[in-house]
């Protein structure tokens, strides 16, 4: 939800919906052992949910009218309470409000910058950042993303720890991570998500991703190990069996007659459809379940050398046009981080601890997921419908 999109009178969506927040807070505030630490995230919330330039400890506490943010740095730091828990309130949150009955959700799973200074926020460090589109001082966050036809949100979380820093005890300790925390990749991170949204009662229609997680075949298997459909992205290097060899994706391309490619648009963009070239055809044996394997290509109508390669398991009875249309809800996390750091703080903390990461950032996920369900309630139709109505049942 971008700017343009956001809800009429931000600043007072608390008082307009308060029957709406009372029911949120009647299972979120479970997370919290007392009735005091409960009110303070209680009023946190509503403070990320409020309309200010920034949502950073001082702006939050004038908001909330304190005299300092002590009690802010309290609730993010010191006080006791299990981020784990109210990341599981998310989903269930999530689950209950975004979709329609009997409707099976998207995932997508992605990662986001956060740019710091200095080097003592856990998991700093200069690094790639898709967000800032290059090398710069940055933690980054892996992030799972819900998409159901009455909205989206943030469901779960894990930040990004870098070689360097698992390998070095002093800056460990100083930003409090815990000793069983060892380094994981990024799309071992993404498994970790998806395997307690899947635990937990979830059932996806698809898992999508981008060639950061299609090019795991890790992650691929972890996938197929659990029967789950997926449309992942992989690089022009990525390469298949074709009879006794093995060749690259960009080079079996070449090789796709010109009556197989299909004209389809996937969603819309600025200036109308955004219609592209599509082709596929499936390989291997399917999996216990029945699941088929795909391999899936995207050709630009005005550049046909532009091309996009996707790795992917879908139902028996699925098409090209099916995994295309299920691919162009990949989008959706990019416009949930852009809602969360634009309208719930997602980037605005100025904690340095791991713990204290992962607290701020689940209450933000909290937050975002609140507005999404109130967006739906107001009946505004969700861009998802477009892309994904067909595997919603």
């Amino acid at each position: 939800m971008s700017k343009t999109e956001s809800l009429p009178l931000q600043a007072d969506i608390v008082t307009q919906w308060a029957d709406d927040y009372d029911k949120l807070w009647e299972n979120a505030g479970k997370c919290f052992p007392r009735r005091d630490l409960r009110e303070r995230a209680r009023s946190h919330v509503r403070g990320l949910l409020g309309n200010m330039k920034r949502k950073n400890g001082w702006q939050l506490a004038e908001y909330l009218g304190d005299a300092s943010p002590a009690s802010v740095q309290h609730l993010l730091d010191r006080a006791v309470w299990d981020a784990g828990q109210l990341r599981d309130e998310v989903r269930r949150y999530a689950g209950q409000h975004l979709l329609a009955p009997d409707e099976a959700p998207i995932f997508v799973v992605d990662e986001t910058g956060f740019e710091k200074k200095g080097d003592h926020s856990a998991g700093v460090q200069r690094q790639y950042s898709g967000t800032a589109g290059r090398v710069a001082n940055c933690q980054i966050g892996v992030f799972l993303a819900f998409v159901g036809s009455r909205g989206r949100a943030l469901i779960d979380r894990e930040l990004y720890l870098p070689k360097g820093w698992c390998d070095d005890p002093i800056r460990r300790e100083a930003a409090k991570i815990p000793e069983d925390v060892k380094f994981a990749t990024k799309p071992k991170l993404a498994q970790q998500m998806l395997a307690r949204a899947l635990d937990g009662g979830l059932k996806p229609a698809w898992t999508l991703g981008d060639s950061v997680y299609g090019g795991d075949s890790k992650f691929r298997r972890f996938l197929e190990e659990r029967e789950q459909p997926f449309v992942l992205a992989v690089t022009a290097q990525q390469r298949l069996w074709v009879g006794f060899r093995q060749k690259r994706v960009d080079a079996i391309a070449k090789d796709i007659p010109a009556e197989h490619w299909t004209r389809l648009s996937v969603g819309d963009g600025q200036k109308g459809p955004r219609q592209s070239d599509w082709a596929g055809h499936s390989f291997g044996l399917p999996t216990k379940g029945g699941l088929r394997r795909w391999v899936l290509f995207r050709r630009n109508v005005e550049n046909p050398a532009d091309m996009a390669y996707y790795l992917c398991l879908a139902p028996p009875e699925a098409t090209v046009q099916d995994l295309a249309m299920a691919e162009g809800g990949r989008w959706s996390v990019e416009c949930c981080f852009e809602a969360a750091k634009q309208e719930t703080g997602l980037d605005e903390y100025e904690v340095r601890s791991w713990h204290g990461w992962y607290r701020h950032a689940t209450l933000s996920m909290l937050a975002l997921a609140f507005l999404a369900a109130i967006r739906s309630k107001m009946g505004e139709a969700s861009p998802a419908k477009k892309t994904t109505r067909r595997w919603f049942r």
